[in-house]
């Protein structure tokens, strides 16, 4: 038995491992997340145990990978993007390994690359941002924004759509040019991608309509949009 910590990635299920999808098409019980793709969870054996992740608790889950496991059940925990990369994955492994489960964590495709990349948006690029800082804008009154001001690399926020308006004000506040090239990338890597690109100082504005799942990307490197989207998308930007 074993518990598997699988990063299903971004969005787009042909985004999953060849050896994540191994484990989901082996597994006992499947555990997954609500933006994880159906067509993934489908793989799964006919006779597997589904639990989707809504609306149980972070320490129900937990607990249950740790039953399941101890029971010698192999089980999959499915996680969009990558289990380490904002996926609380690591709390799960510590639960499993203070409990004495076996388990493996597989790497799965991070959003914060791969849904800046769908838009046309490498995060760095030689003469514009050799280096990129990520952070989680769920809470908003947690973040440096002294800090992600005076950076002059990439800056990619996680789950900031809703306080973008907040957060594009304090850090123009704080320093950050407001002509700073932004982007809001929503249902990044699926066929329903949308992008709005428009300048730090103006950026909530133009995402208004946006929904979640998306990914904030300030930067020079946005700029980049404009020549590398996917013709395919273009028509969303």
């Amino acid at each position: 038995m074993t518990v598997w910590l699988v990063g299903a990635g971004p969005g787009d299920p042909g985004l999953i491992t060849v050896r994540g999808l191994e484990a989901v098409r082996g597994c006992d019980v499947i555990v997954y997340d609500r933006l994880v793709a159906p067509e993934l969870v489908d793989e799964a054996p006919a006779d597997a145990l589904r639990i989707g992740r809504e609306p149980l608790r972070q320490e129900r889950i937990t607990d249950l990978l740790v039953e399941y496991g101890l029971a010698g059940l192999d089980v999959v925990r499915l996680k969009g993007g990558d289990p380490y990369v904002f996926g609380r994955g690591g709390e799960e492994a510590l639960a499993l390994a203070a409990a004495g489960v076996p388990f493996e964590v597989v790497p799965g495709v991070s959003s914060v690359s791969a849904v800046p990349a769908a838009a046309g948006i490498p995060v760095t690029h030689r003469g514009l941002a050799s280096s990129a800082t990520f952070a989680s804008g769920h809470d908003p009154d947690a973040l440096d924004y002294e800090l992600l001001a005076r950076t002059s690399g990439t800056v990619v926020l996680f789950m900031a759509l809703a306080s973008l308006p907040t957060i594009a004000e304090r850090l123009v506040a704080h320093g950050r040019r407001p002509d700073t090239p932004a982007a809001v990338v929503a249902g990044g890597t699926t066929a329903e991608q949308q992008t709005a690109i428009a300048p730090l100082s103006e950026i909530a504005a133009a995402a208004a309509e946006l929904s979640s799942p998306a990914l904030v990307v300030i930067g020079d490197v946005v700029d980049l949009a404009a020549r590398l989207v996917p013709p395919a998308l273009a028509a969303t930007a």
